[in-house]
């Protein structure tokens, strides 16, 4: 079981995986996007950091909607939005809840990676972080149908991610900015897609 301390703990090292990559995924961006993803994600998590104190005692549920809250208002362009959505969609998912059961962590992901899909009216092979989402989803519903420990499950779905960063290179990009560059985008890796991979791992190495 995870509770909500250690929820809070998790969100701090999401954010110093962001800081550490802020560079990183401004220069993705930098070539096929706005050239700002790293420094936007960045200045999201920021602001969840220093929201995280005020939120000791509060169920799983109101962390993750504060944090969500958080990413949309202080992140620009599209990303704000849709990690803001899966944020909130993850925490509407454990409302009330202390603590959460890698069940319940399953259903978080399978509204979060939703409400992706619905907010940026996207779908999987369209070079956008769905490349990385669905394909953890999958090896995370795979892990708890085989009944592999939380640890094993997550450096599945950690792998699938980073296999789904890779495929976005071989990808034309048809939703958002990258959209623009049409056969220019291919050999490019998502910067979103990215995001999600440096996020999941921070999970994952911190579980």
């Amino acid at each position: 079981m995870t509770d909500s301390k250690k929820v809070l703990f998790l969100l701090g090292k999401m954010k110093e995986a962001i800081d550490e990559n802020a560079q990183f995924l401004t220069d993705l961006d930098a070539a096929i996007g706005d050239n700002d993803h790293g420094i936007n994600m960045a200045r999201g998590f920021k602001k969840i950091g220093e929201d995280l104190p005020a939120l000791e005692g509060k169920d799983i549920g109101a962390i993750l909607k504060k944090a969500g809250m958080d990413l949309v208002s202080t992140v620009g362009g599209s990303s704000g939005p849709l990690y803001g959505t899966a944020f909130m969609k993850a925490g509407a998912a454990a409302a009330g809840k202390t603590e959460i059961s890698p069940e319940d962590f399953l259903s978080m992901m399978e509204e979060a990676v939703a409400g992706v899909q619905m907010r940026g009216k996207a779908v999987r092979g369209e070079k956008t972080m769905l490349d990385s989402m669905i394909p953890a989803l999958e090896k995370m519903r795979e892990g708890a149908q085989a009944g592999l420990d939380p640890k094993a499950i997550l450096a599945d779905s950690v792998a699938a991610a980073q296999e789904g960063v890779e495929y976005t290179k071989t990808i034309i990009a048809t939703k958002g900015r990258a959209s623009y560059l049409g056969e220019r985008s291919l050999g490019h890796q998502d910067p979103g897609a990215t995001s999600f991979l440096v996020l999941l791992k921070a999970i994952a190495d911190n579980y």
